[in-house]
C-alpha cells in the first residue's frame, strides 16, 4: 500500500506550511553554489503542491525568504531573488492547469520593483482558482508580522478591552486563511525560525532530515501519515476528548 493510500481523506490537515530548509547544505555536498541548491529546490516546490493537491490539503504556505536572509551575500540574494521571479513567470500555466490560487505574505512592499509586480501580476492572474492555496512568504518574519499587527490596532486607536485573541488575528498578514494544523520542517533542524508564531500555537510539527531539494510527494504524504497518528488535545485530558466525541450531532426534539 502507498503512503497517499495510507492517509485518511477525512482527517487532512486544511492548511500545511513548510519549512524550506537545506538548500544551501544540499549544494555544499555536491561542492556547488548554494544558489544551485535553491534552483533544484523549485521542483520540490512542484512536488509539495502536487502532493498536497492529491491529498486534498486546500491550503499550502511556504517559507520562502525570511527578513534576516537579506543579511545574506548579495550575489545569493539577488539570485534569488531572479530565480523568484523566473519561478513565478514560469509556473503560471501550471498553477492554472491544477486550479491552484497564488497569494504572498510579507513585508512585500520591500521587495525589488521587478520582483513585486511579476508576483501582483501572478496573484492577480490566479485569483479565479480555488482547488489549492499556495502562500508564498516573502520578506516575512513573525516577529515583523506581531509589530505590524500591534502597529494597526495602535494607529486605529482600539481600546485595550476590544483587543481579542480574534480581533489581533484579523490584523495578521494570514487574516483570510485558517491556522496550519501541520508544520513540516525540513533538512533534520528542530526549530521554527520566526515563522508563523502566532498561527502555529496548536499546530502539529514533522521534522524529517531530507533536505529540500530532495523533498517530494512521498516526503509529504509521510508527513500527513504521522499527523494523522497523533492525537490532537488543544490543552484537553483524553478523557475530555473521548466525552465531547460523544456527544450529540444534532440537537435532539423537543
Amino acid at each position: 500500500m502507498s503512503l497517499l493510500d495510507q492517509i485518511d481523506k477525512s482527517r487532512v490537515p486544511q492548511h500545511v506550511a513548510i519549512i524550506m530548509d537545506g538548500n544551501g547544505r544540499w549544494a555544499k555536498s555536491l561542492g556547488k553554489e548554494r544558489i544551485f541548491g535553491h534552483s533544484h529546490g523549485v521542483e520540490s516546490v512542484r512536488a509539495a503542491l502536487k502532493a498536497a493537491t492529491k491529498s486534498g490539503v486546500e491550503y499550502l504556505t511556504l517559507y520562502a525568504f525570511s527578513t534576516e536572509n537579506w543579511n545574506r551575500p548579495k550575489e545569493e540574494v539577488d539570485a534569488l531573488m531572479n530565480l523568484l521571479v523566473h519561478t513565478i513567470v514560469g509556473e503560471l500555466p501550471e498553477l492554472d492547469e491544477n486550479q491552484v490560487r497564488l497569494h504572498a505574505i510579507g513585508d512585500l512592499e520591500k521587495l525589488p520593483n521587478d520582483c513585486h509586480s511579476e508576483l501582483q501580476r501572478a496573484i492577480d492572474h490566479t485569483a479565479k482558482h480555488s482547488r489549492v492555496n499556495l502562500i508564498l512568504a516573502l520578506n516575512y518574519s513573525a516577529r515583523w508580522e506581531i509589530t505590524h499587527a500591534v502597529q494597526k490596532i495602535v494607529a486605529e486607536g482600539l481600546k485595550p478591552e476590544e483587543i481579542t485573541d480574534a480581533l489581533f488575528a484579523s490584523k495578521l498578514s494570514t487574516a483570510a486563511f485558517p491556522d496550519p494544523e501541520l508544520l513540516i520542517r525540513t533538512s533534520g533542524e528542530e526549530r521554527i525560525s520566526n515563522f508563523l508564531l502566532w498561527q502555529i500555537a496548536y499546530s502539529e510539527l514533522y521534522f524529517t532530515p531530507t533536505l529540500w531539494p530532495d523533498f517530494r510527494e512521498e516526503d509529504f504524504f509521510a508527513a500527513l501519515v504521522d499527523y494523522q497518528s497523533r492525537e490532537r488535545r488543544f490543552g484537553k485530558t483524553s478523557e475530555q476528548l473521548a466525552a465531547e466525541a460523544l456527544k450529540p450531532t444534532t440537537t435532539p426534539l423537543a
